[in-house]
């Protein structure tokens, strides 16, 4: 519950009451002893109607500038409350979500103002450019943590869900300007580690493990992307902490944004466009799963019926129709690029497998595949492939790449580059029992019992 103190003056003191009166709503007048002649009107309701009477009474005449003051009330009694909070609660009811005006507020405060906004995605991914070149993952955390994304993120779904325009439109410009000022930091810090010699401009980025984990899209990244959705829109909806939510919304965001400044200062293209992709990718589903958890929880309102109510021409109503339909291009575009990726991925995987599987090399042990991003012939008409195997003899294997190459193409009908690499073990075999007898640690303490326990004093078993 809710209690609202509102300063109501005078000459609106009948047209309040009035406007209370056809709510329902329970009220109570006391005279203010302030510097103007009025009452002061205490209105306990329940969280998430704070806002519709508000409205009302602003509505009936009273001025939005007016003395208000908003408390939490530990225990109230109030005869129809259940009914007022069926018939005023934008929201889900009982304890599954929050109700609308509350996630509206949660989703407004997790972003900060534009300036700090800003200096925190550039900061953030100065951060992950670091943490990959150096292949270090706890850096590339420390850039997550540092992320400002996660309410620029969430808001459009919060916005859509509450039809919220104005909030849509917001969270999608946040979210264009921090996603590109994040990648211009990435490429400036990518340049000036290239040009200053710390990292010398002849290495072949898209080999560093971490930055390859992040060129190409595929089912785990994917899972990532859906994951940080549902997290963020539960963790707003309900109580739990939205910052912990944040860290796996960034987790989707900032190392992609990173990987394409990194492939652009080093003139990869195909590291760009892999980066770019998943970072679409997750940027798409992550505000597509948040929409639909929020939904799933009981929020009523959805983008359709508030396009139809709310139809008339208007700078924000044409902002709000852009900004879904570019939303729509995006998702057919991301999904149909992470798609033919995924498939070309699956193919090549199998390829790998059917010729592992011959007799020639069955002493070989996959250790890995390392597909590069598949974009259909817009950069490159050569797609890369790493096969990382595990050999304990001296075999050279001269034909595997071949053999690889041949199978691969012909499954994808793509021209593939294929490097294979090999890893040289040892292997000693366990000796086994037959060998030699199985030794208990009891066996090292007999001698000794053997001294201190008599022979007389043993239990014999006949």
């Amino acid at each position: 519950m809710r209690l609202v103190q509102v300063f109501v003056p005078k000459d609106d003191r009948d047209a309040v009451r009035e406007a209370l009166s056809e709510m329902e709503v329970e009220f109570v007048f006391t005279d203010a002893n302030g510097r103007r002649e009025g009452s002061l009107a205490e209105i306990p309701v329940p969280s998430g109607a704070v806002g519709v009477v508000l409205d009302r009474l602003y509505e009936a005449g009273l001025d939005e500038d007016t003395y208000t003051v908003v408390t939490d009330v530990e225990e109230a009694t109030v005869p129809n409350a259940d009914e007022l909070e069926d018939r005023y609660v934008e929201g889900p009811k009982g304890k599954r979500g929050a109700p609308n005006v509350e996630i509206r507020a949660r989703a407004e405060d997790l972003t900060p103002d534009t300036a700090t906004y800003l200096a925190f995605a550039v900061a953030s991914a100065v951060v992950a450019v670091g943490g990959l070149l150096l292949d270090s993952a706890i850096v590339i955390v420390g850039a997550m943590v540092i992320a400002p994304f996660a309410g620029s993120t969430l808001s459009a779904s919060v916005g859509a869900v509450i039809s919220d325009h104005e909030m849509v439109v917001d969270s999608a410009t946040s979210q264009v300007t921090g996603l590109v000022v994040a990648y211009l930091g990435a490429v400036a810090m990518s340049v000036f580690l290239q040009r200053s010699g710390f990292v010398p401009s002849t290495l072949d980025v898209a080999t560093i493990g971490q930055v390859g984990a992040f060129v190409t899209p595929n089912l785990l990244t994917f899972a990532i992307a859906v994951s940080a959705g549902f997290a963020g829109a539960l963790a707003i909806a309900t109580d739990l902490p939205v910052s912990i939510a944040g860290v796996a919304v960034a987790a989707a965001i900032v190392p992609a944004a990173a990987v394409a400044g990194i492939g652009t200062a080093w003139g990869q293209p195909l590291v760009v466009a892999g980066g770019t992709v998943l970072l679409l990718m997750n940027i798409v589903f992550i505000n597509l799963t948040a929409y639909l958890t929020l939904v799933a929880l009981g929020y009523r309102s959805s983008v359709i019926p508030a396009v139809r109510e709310s139809a008339d021409v208007s700078l924000r109503s044409g902002a709000y129709a852009v900004i879904v339909l570019l939303f729509v291009v995006v998702v057919a575009v991301t999904a149909l690029g992470t798609y033919q990726h995924l498939v070309f991925e699956q193919e090549a995987n199998d390829g790998v497998q059917t010729v592992l599987d011959g007799e020639e090399y069955s002493e070989l042990e996959l250790a890995g595949v390392a597909t590069e991003y598949n974009d259909a012939g817009a950069f490159s008409d050569e797609v890369s492939v790493t096969v990382t195997v595990g050999r304990s003899g001296d075999s050279e294997h001269e034909r595997l790449a071949t053999d690889l190459q041949a199978e691969i193409d012909n499954r994808t009908a793509r021209s593939v580059r294929v490097d294979v690499r090999f890893v040289d073990y040892q292997r000693a075999p366990a000796t086994g029992d037959g060998e030699r007898g199985v030794r208990w640690p009891f066996d090292e303490w007999r001698p000794s019992l053997d001294e201190w326990i008599p022979t007389s004093a043993r239990t014999s078993v006949a």
